[in-house]
């Protein structure tokens, strides 16, 4: 077990990622129409910020490429990808490069949600927000947004990362052995 630092002291930011690397976090696709096209990114931290009224918060890296012009969008839609959207999760997750933005939705099949944003097909739930918030904390900008419409597929259950690596979570039994109705 890893022992706190003694007060006072730096925490390293190695091993900060290590210990919160631990902590299983939604795997999504946030995408925005731009004046250049859709465009999309991966983003890892995404979280629950009030019921009432219903907004989130997503956490972009200060260099990404893609986030500029997304933010100037005033709405964007996360998709919660799905066990079986690996292959989605690696071509958002790289730089726009040659072809800018839209280039990653290349030969990808997608419809528009009421805002106009790309919602991915397969995914296990999408969430249709209007921006309220963008502010810079440390390394990243944290987007705090109203969700609008939503939808879920209850049936195909959610990709996380969690140690490291991509994984599935398995909806069949609740933590205490029962089945999920």
């Amino acid at each position: 077990m890893t022992t706190a630092p003694p007060v006072g002291e730096h925490v390293e930011p190695q091993v900060f990622r290590h210990i919160l690397g631990h902590v299983p976090t939604a795997v999504t696709v946030v995408t925005a129409a731009t004046g250049d096209g859709p465009a999309g990114l991966v983003v890892g931290s995404f979280v629950s910020v009030s019921l009432d009224p219903p907004l989130v918060g997503i956490f972009i890296d200060e260099k990404s490429a893609s986030w500029p012009p997304m933010s100037r969008a005033g709405s964007f839609t996360v998709n919660v990808l799905a066990h079986d959207q690996r292959e989605l999760c690696a071509r958002f997750a790289t730089s726009s490069g040659t072809g800018g933005p839209a280039a990653k939705f290349a030969g990808l099949s997608w419809w528009e949600s009421p805002h106009g944003n790309p919602v991915l097909p397969g995914t296990s739930a999408w969430l249709d927000c209007l921006v309220r918030q963008v502010q810079r904390l440390g390394d990243h900008f944290f987007a705090v947004a109203e969700v609008v419409q939503l939808g879920v597929d209850a049936s195909r259950p959610p990709l996380v990362f969690h140690r490291g690596a991509l994984r599935t979570v398995s909806a069949d039994t609740t933590s205490d052995g029962r089945n999920q109705a």
